[in-house]
């Protein structure tokens, strides 16, 4: 449990550097995959609404990016604006694509609560051409 209180922490202080200024809807986002190591990422918008990126994807799009090679085993999601942040639609694609069988999505909740999900009750029956 302790390890998902730091990923939300990381995830909180993220969520600071997002560029949000059309929803104002800030989101941040660490993704711990299997090797141990921990990717960041923010929401940025764009003003052509459908360019914008989310914290989840701008994460597993950093691990990507630096090379890593295992799957992605937790990902915790903050917003200042909206408690139990889940992941919209593209996300749970991306994280189908990317995350093992067993990941986990770690959210905080009311009083700071962690609430942990895992991707199979967040996204039953997903897309896969495996």
């Amino acid at each position: 449990m302790e390890q998902n209180k730091i990923l939300i922490n990381k995830a909180k202080e993220v969520s600071k550097n997002a560029y949000a200024p059309y929803s104002k809807f800030k989101v941040g986002a660490a993704a711990e995959f299997e090797s141990g190591n921990i990717y960041t990422g923010c929401n940025v918008e764009n003003a052509s609404y459908g360019l914008t990126v989310c914290a989840e994807r701008n994460a597993i799009s950093s691990a990507i990016a630096s090379g890593e090679k295992t799957k992605l085993k937790k990902l915790a999601i903050f917003s200042p604006n909206q408690k139990k942040c889940v992941p919209c639609g593209a996300c749970r694609q991306w994280l189908a694509e990317f995350a093992c069988s067993s990941a986990e999505i770690i959210l905080e909740g009311e009083n700071e609560e962690i609430i942990v999900m895992t991707l199979e009750e967040i996204f039953p029956n997903a897309f896969s051409i495996n």
